[in-house]
């Protein structure tokens, strides 16, 4: 870890040297962390790399055992095993007007996609959401590769109160033509925003985030319904058509291991 940085209580962005992996990388993908021997793996998207210093930025919520432990990690320290990029890259063409929706820690995954399709060409519009303004990150960055920013908030700490489809809606109303749409976050989120696009006709896509084990389609650990097909999230994915992907199917698979990830951490 060449630089670490607390982004929250919660949140920690970390920067790993990484060139073979850097010097790969494309917008979309993801590596799969270690953060010791034994250890369980990690599924992180990549945020930013630099083929030049051979880096990789991913940021990480703390939230189960392994991910409060990669963010006790100091610079200097070492994960056991960084290994990407995995995952099939997003297509990055000129659609026109791009929609990025991004809830939490999805927003640090949503930043490389936002500027892929803006040095494309495309107006991209950015819409964060946040319970509350400490959980709110990359906003100026955001802002930086974005023609738009709306920022909403559960609490209205920052930006606007409300949902991001709120804000979804507002621009279909102000007659905004949307080309694509791009989400990353809470399942419920992408569901909603899924269901927000679909009766405009916009092709909507989520970036989704099943229990992952191994991250190389061996282990079917990952596997989503979309389009009432079984996929892997893994080596498919990880984005897909969210007016296909069955939402309701998975949250139920990554609420599977709650209570014993409830367990883990309190041991």
């Amino acid at each position: 870890i060449v630089d670490k940085t607390d982004v929250s209580s919660t949140i920690s962005k970390h920067v790993i040297y990484a060139p073979l992996i850097a010097a790969k990388a494309k917008a979309g993908q993801f590596v799969m962390l270690r953060a010791a021997e034994g250890g369980e793996r990690i599924p992180v998207t990549l945020v930013d790399w630099s083929p030049e210093s051979g880096t990789i930025t991913v940021i990480i919520q703390a939230i189960g055992k392994s991910t409060v432990q990669m963010n006790s990690f100091k610079k200097g320290d070492s994960f056991s095993d960084v290994a990407g990029p995995l995952g099939t890259p997003v297509e990055i063409k000129k659609w026109g007007t791009v929609v990025g929706v991004g809830g939490g820690v999805g927003i640090a995954e949503l930043y490389p996609i936002a500027k892929a399709y803006k040095e494309a060409g495309n107006k991209v519009i950015s819409i964060l959401g946040a319970r509350n303004r400490d959980l709110l990150i990359l906003e100026s960055e955001m802002e930086a590769v974005s023609d738009k920013v709306i920022v909403t908030t559960d609490d209205g700490s920052a930006g606007r109160k409300g949902l991001v489809t709120d804000a979804m809606k507002e621009l279909y109303a102000a007659g905004e033509k949307l080309d694509a749409i791009f989400t990353i976050g809470p399942i419920i989120m992408m569901k909603f925003v899924g269901e927000t696009s679909r009766p405009h006709g916009t092709p909507t896509f989520a970036s989704l985030n099943p229990v992952m084990l191994d991250g190389t389609g061996m282990c079917g650990g990952c596997r989503v319904e979309v389009g009432g097909k079984a996929r892997f999230a893994c080596v498919d994915g990880p984005m897909f058509d969210a007016h296909q992907t069955n939402f309701d199917q998975l949250m139920k698979r990554t609420a599977a291991y709650r209570e014993n990830e409830r367990q883990s951490l309190e041991n």
